[in-house]
């Protein structure tokens, strides 16, 4: 029976035409599967399911989730760690209870635009949707989100009433009117790599890019997992990052645009 499966086009580019056209019409399409960014059950055949496909240095594994969780994509990852999964999905060692490794938690970005000293302010709200852990540690030290980024220079807030500093060497991409990318420096001083690219290019509204544009600056305000949720105007988005703030959950960044 064909799968509701989706299966983008840098999945189809990894796996290959044939392979992809016989996950698309159920042949090797599991039915029902555990997602891999929630962890609940999910069934290809009732509703819309992702193809996720985690490479590492010598491996692949193809793994499945709810398209209402993320979207198909290709998720770099390191050796150790995907050989860390493929053990425990084939049982040579216990699962860990955080199932396929959990740092691979997708991050969910919001645009809004953020009120300080009397000025609007371009912002972008970053939530992942699952802990957040150091590579090879399979969750033992709990939810590290916010202390790496801290350790990549984000300053943490406690009140929504200034303006971040800047990090130096990060950069927002945008181009023609859409968000493509949060780049960060790149390792031993190389070009810049995408910390967060968007699957398909992000629309921001008109008041956003103006403001972006004007001040070439854009605020990134980050908080873990539950923090802040989809809130569905400016007013109650500010209202969630103030009680993150408040809770000492909120950490942020003013990072210069690239492009317009």
């Amino acid at each position: 029976m064909p799968r509701m499966l989706d299966v983008s086009e840098d999945v189809r580019a990894e796996i290959g035409d044939a392979e992809a056209d016989r996950l698309l019409v159920g042949d090797n399409a599991p039915g029902s599967y555990d997602c891999t960014s929630c962890r609940t059950p999910g069934d290809s055949e009732q509703e819309r399911t992702s193809t996720v496909l985690f490479v590492g240095d010598e491996t692949a594994v193809l793994a499945f989730a709810h398209a209402t969780c993320i979207p198909s994509q290709v998720v770099q990852v390191s050796e150790d760690q995907l050989q860390g999964a493929v053990r425990s999905i084939t049982g040579n060692e216990p699962e860990t209870p955080q199932g396929l490794m959990p740092e691979q938690a997708v991050l969910g970005i919001t645009s809004g635009l953020v009120l300080i000293d009397d000025e609007l302010h371009p912002a972008l709200v970053v939530e992942p949707t699952g802990a957040i852990t150091r590579p090879g540690t399979y969750g033992s030290g709990g939810d590290e989100f916010l202390q790496l980024l801290l350790e990549q220079g984000f300053h943490p807030v406690h009140r929504m009433d200034q303006v971040p500093p800047v990090l130096h060497g990060w950069s927002i991409l945008l181009a023609m009117g859409q968000l493509h990318a949060v780049l960060q420096p790149g390792t031993g001083g190389g070009a810049p790599v995408a910390w967060w690219q968007a699957h398909a290019p992000l629309q921001v509204t008109e008041g956003w890019r103006a403001a972006a544009n004007k001040s070439r600056t854009v605020l990134v305000f980050a908080a873990p997992v539950g923090s802040i949720g989809q809130q569905p105007r400016e007013d109650l988005l500010r209202d969630a990052l103030e009680k993150a703030a408040a809770s000492g959950l909120l950490v942020a960044a003013a990072m210069p645009l690239a492009g317009t």
